[in-house]
């Protein structure tokens, strides 16, 4: 038991400090019937044999060791007490924003795109990132991490594109990582097709391409009623798009390439 606690030690680089949800071996020398695995509640209490409910949330080890012998003094001849965290579940970070595409959960925890994290061991912005999905439409630009109510000052476009490791933070209890998407990099699709929304802008996308990945054409949609609205140059441009044409007749210079930012609008047939 000495020995996990060590490691839980040095995984977390510093004294593990014990969170609601976190399991806890507790161990008295001697007094087997008062040695427990004790589940930290939800509201950072613990209900330990004889002495009844302790607060372990905000404590180290050590220290909930120490409280502990002072209360057994009440009924045992100088008590030897052991806690040792068995599961660490109470590490927990907030990725919001969306700007993270869907990847493979593993890791940290079994790593997700957006939500909470649960870090099973000591981890960095760096380490999380690079176990989460594609940055590829983040807006890195104006991400940032957010601490008991402050950012902080990582620049994730250092991090990330240029690697500068001074940029990196130790990750802490209830982080939250925002990471907004790049609209500026994305495509917009409304209108007569069966899953409008956002994508993400790929060179040499098409009017066609962006249609097809919104789900295709509803039943309702005017093929041939396509408008592509583009901003440039501070000024607004409808372009008219024929897909109708590309798809029957092979008119491929009707399918349009797109730029970033553009938006997609398939209108509806008069019936």
């Amino acid at each position: 038991m000495v020995i996990l606690l060590g490691l839980l030690g040095t995984a977390y680089g510093e004294s593990y400090v014990i969170g609601p949800e976190d399991m806890l071996q507790i161990s008295v020398w001697g007094s087997s019937e008062l040695s427990a695995t004790i589940p930290v509640r939800p509201d950072g209490m613990i209900s330990v044999p004889l002495v009844g409910d302790v607060k372990a949330d905000g404590f180290t080890p050590d220290q909930l060791k120490d409280y502990l012998e002072k209360e057994y003094l009440k009924f045992i001849k100088a008590p030897n007490v052991s806690v040792v965290v068995t599961a660490v579940n109470s590490f927990k970070v907030y990725i919001v924003g969306g700007g993270v595409s869907t990847g493979a959960a593993g890791g940290a925890g079994g790593v997700a795109s957006s939500g909470i994290i649960t870090l099973r061991r000591s981890t960095t912005l760096l380490q999380l990132l690079a176990q989460m999905g594609s940055l590829a439409g983040a807006d890195l630009k104006s991400a940032y991490v957010l601490r008991a109510g402050k950012k902080l000052q990582v620049d994730f476009m250092r991090l990330i594109e240029n690697g500068d490791a001074t940029q990196d933070i130790d990750l802490k209890r209830d982080d939250i990582i925002f990471i907004p998407p790049n609209l500026e990099n994305r495509i917009k699709v409304v209108g007569a097709v069966k899953t409008p929304g956002m994508l993400q802008y790929v060179k040499g996308m098409t009017a066609l391409d962006a249609v097809l990945s919104a789900g295709g054409f509803t039943d309702f949609a005017s093929q041939n009623s396509v408008i592509i609205v583009r901003q440039e140059g501070g000024e607004v441009k409808n372009i008219e798009v024929r897909l109708k044409d590309v798809i029957k007749g092979g008119d491929m210079s009707q399918n349009i390439p797109l730029k970033p930012g553009d938006l997609v609008n398939v209108k509806s047939g008069i019936f």
